[in-house]
């Protein structure tokens, strides 16, 4: 069963969710103040019912959850807090309810008090459609003594929360590794917590393990006082379906006092709320990677905020993604302490049905935008600047250059990735003049980034979610720079016997630093520039994608010849390199043109202004024509030598 075709079977309590996007999603946006303010995150909540959660970013505001169980709409505005006890509260705070004809929910501008569109105010979403074997919710009234309550989840919950609405009480948290004879609140910071008294108006969840049709209430009020209201959101956990039908995993881990730990949950995630059972830390946190969740603990920029305070997120470093689930810092792996989490798994890879999903280019623009959250990008200028790499997945402001073997460095420059997740601000502020961005999506078959740290051991194997065997991979040593750390390119038609680097204008060295390349995995040598001890790393993956990206090789013949990349309009952006000899990484992009006659190009190893005068390539359908310019500045196409080349459509 493939990824993009996974279903989870029947669905009792809404349509089949064919990847984790169609059932949850992070959406940060900012305020408007405005009515009809429609927050677009993709998600079904009308038709489906689910849970919406809402944290203003930068200020001490309450986080506001609305769901379909207590009624999303209307005037009342319902609203309940994780960071306090209080019942439902209600009174306009600029909710709307769920999109009635479309995905998403919207936002009106006659919020008094805990307001989520408050114009220029910066807010974080998080959205919980109901889905099987993923989240449901649902509404009681309570009972006074030991009982069972009904839910549509279908399968046994890992991770449940209860609140109770009429009036004040604790938010009542169940964890599976807790077990039933214990709880823990959301509200607070405080430890874990045994059942002492198993009298009916002690206890909160019977002694007794959920199923996959019950979960089970003791009398405790937080839980099921009589006659009054309550609210359960309830969490699966999938680790018992097959990798590629997870989405949800609910677990425990247990600190050891190492620098980090790895939390393997065979997919890499976009969502973590994580807690120690015996002491606070500040309470409880969460990650996502929209806000700042970056490759690896101890990056720096990281952006927690606490569900039990109204604070604003922070900046630390104690979690980051893998490609394999999440790592914490020391901060949160004191040897002995059990941790517990849940976690959500990164969008599916999809492939794109067109390359304009997964690719865009922008030329002078102060703030370009695209149709999809970007990944990657490229940001040089026209005029003699060096080249920058901005990446989602190494924070907000970091950068590195393709143009020399420096350790990434830091500018308060660019701060779009984390405020809409679409395009990005641009590195040179409001000046957009001769500035080009280049930018990509992480998709399957077409394009992924992996960070990852190196240790110094041979074989090496880091894994990926292309989906495909990377043809082309470019890896970069963040953390540190000079002559042992330069970029490193793998291309296939060059080989794993051999290297290139992107910040020279070499040949490829006979050097062996990436091998045993699979559909999941790559493997690493010893190299400093790839894999020392103590470093950290980023490896940027291509591929060939029918009529979408072209990762190929060819030999010149002396004069013109047209290069079939299979697309049906032309290529909008083309790489070359010669491999033979000595020769530069040129780009070509149709913002600045691929025209039938002189093609501006830029150099990624190289801070040289874009040279204007050389017809080195010419458009065609299929994908592009390569010349041998007159006056062999490019030299792309002298007779029997040979060049590797990645083009878009």
């Amino acid at each position: 069963m493939t990824i993009e075709k996974k279903l989870l079977g029947t669905n009792p309590i809404g349509g089949d969710a064919a990847n984790v996007a169609d059932v949850f999603s992070t959406h940060v946006y900012t305020g408007t103040g405005a009515y009809n303010h429609h927050i677009d995150n993709g998600i079904d909540l009308y038709g489906e019912g689910g849970l919406v959660w809402i944290k203003n970013r930068g200020s001490s505001i309450n986080h506001c959850l609305f769901d379909s169980a207590r009624g999303s709409g209307g005037t009342e505005d319902r609203r309940l807090f994780t960071n306090s006890t209080s019942g439902d509260v209600t009174g306009a705070c600029d909710w709307s309810g769920f999109k009635g004809s479309g995905l998403g929910f919207l936002l009106n501008g006659n919020g008094s008090s805990d307001r989520v569109n408050q114009s220029g105010q910066d807010y974080v979403s998080w959205a919980f459609r109901k889905a099987p074997k993923f989240f449901t919710c649902l509404t009681y009234t309570g009972s006074g003594s030991a009982r069972s309550i009904a839910h549509d989840l279908g399968a046994a919950p890992a991770f449940i929360m209860v609140k109770r609405t009429s009036s004040s009480a604790g938010w009542a948290i169940y964890h599976k590794d807790n077990g039933s004879a214990k709880y823990m609140l959301m509200d607070t910071g405080a430890a874990l917590t045994e059942t002492t008294d198993y009298t009916a108006a002690g206890d909160h969840w019977n002694g007794t393990t959920p199923s996959d049709t019950t979960f089970s209430l003791g009398g405790h009020y937080e839980v099921n006082y009589l006659n009054n209201e309550y609210v359960a959101y309830l969490f699966a956990d999938n680790s018992a379906e097959d990798l590629d039908d997870q989405m949800i995993k609910c677990g425990s881990v247990t600190g050891n006092s190492s620098a980090t730990q790895d939390i393997n949950l065979g997919w890499e995630a976009q969502y973590v709320l994580y807690k120690s059972t015996s002491a606070s830390h500040g309470g409880w946190y969460i990650w996502d990677s929209m806000r700042g969740f970056l490759g690896g603990a101890n990056n720096g920029d990281g952006h927690p905020i606490y569900t039990n305070q109204s604070s604003a997120e922070f900046n630390n470093d104690d979690a980051g993604l893998l490609p394999t689930g999440f790592q914490v810092a020391d901060s949160f792996n004191t040897n002995g302490q059990t941790y517990i989490y849940m976690a959500i798994r990164a969008p599916m890879m999809v492939e794109p049905e067109s390359a304009t999903e997964v690719f865009a280019v922008s030329l002078n623009e102060s703030d370009p935008d695209t149709v999809f959250p970007v990944d990657f990008t490229i940001s040089s200028k026209t005029t003699s600047q060096p080249n920058y790499v901005f990446t989602r997945l190494t924070g907000i402001g970091k950068y590195i250059e393709t143009d020399t073997s420096d350790a990434e460095a830091s500018t308060g420059l660019t701060s779009g990735y984390d405020k809409l997740g679409i395009g990005l601000i641009n590195w040179y502020g409001a000046a957009g003049t001769n500035v080009v961005n280049w930018m990509f999506k992480r998709a399957k078959g077409f394009f992924d980034v992996v960070a990852y740290s190196g240790n110094s051991v041979a074989g090496h194997e880091i894994s990926h979610s292309l989906g495909v065997e990377p043809e082309m991979i470019w890896a970069k040593c963040r953390s540190s720079g000079g002559s042992s750390y330069y970029w490193q390119v793998y291309h296939s038609a060059v080989g794993d016997t051999h290297t290139m680097r992107l910040n020279e204008n070499q040949k490829p060295k006979p050097l062996s630093m990436f091998n045993n390349i699979t559909t999941t995995s790559f493997r690493l040598d010893n190299w400093a520039n790839t894999n020392e001890s103590g470093e950290t790393y980023i490896a940027y993956l291509f591929a060939t994608l029918a009529g979408v990206s072209k990762v190929g090789s060819y030999t010149g013949n002396g004069s013109s010849q047209t290069l079939d990349c299979g697309f049906a309009s032309g290529a909008r952006f083309v790489l070359i390199k010669r491999t033979d000899a000595t020769g530069d990484w040129y780009i070509w992009d149709t913002a600045r043109g691929i025209v039938a006659g002189n093609d501006p190009h830029l150099s990624l190893n190289t801070t040289a202004a874009e040279v204007t005068t050389v017809d080195s390539i010419d458009p065609h359908n299929s994908g592009f024509i390569v010349n041998q310019d007159s006056v062999g500045v490019t030299d792309l196409n002298q007779t029997n030598q040979t060049y590797v080349f990645y083009a878009i459509a």
